[in-house]
């Protein structure tokens, strides 16, 4: 089922990654996110066999708290968004089951407007239905 709550929480998950200004940025992360929520990524393969060849077992990345995720977010910004190439936007799946929102992000070169990347999203809320946890999938 997906309401107006569900595409609400999408839009502003999506649009969190694009905020240039770092107190804007903040704000959002604390208004989407629970104070100890946790951003759960499934690194791209190059960074799961780069990790192995040196001994580690780098099955996932996470960032806990409001100044992990802000690095996150920020790094994120910095790498895809700020220099203008690449933009995200939601994806047209999205659909919500009692405490879990599920929903298709991409990744859209400015230029062309074409889809360059993207991902699955998955998220657990709480009961004031800010993000407690945070998994992500991105497209191989």
């Amino acid at each position: 089922m997906t309401d107006s709550t569900t595409r609400d929480l999408v839009a502003r998950y999506v649009g969190v990654w694009g905020l240039a200004e770092a107190g804007e940025r903040r704000k959002a992360i604390e208004t989407l996110w629970v104070e100890s929520g946790t951003h759960v990524l499934q690194p791209p393969e190059e960074i799961r066999t780069a990790a192995a060849g040196l001994g580690f077992v780098a099955s996932t990345l996470e960032a806990t708290g409001y100044d992990e995720l802000e690095a996150r977010v920020a790094r994120t910004y910095e790498e895809f968004v700020a220099g203008g190439e690449y933009s995200f936007r939601p994806g047209a799946y999205a659909v919500r089951l009692k405490d879990v929102v599920r929903f298709d992000w991409e990744m859209v070169a400015t230029a062309s407007g074409e889809v360059v990347g993207g991902g699955q999203e998955v998220l657990m809320v709480g009961a004031d239905q800010r993000i407690v946890a945070d998994y992500q999938f991105p497209n191989p």
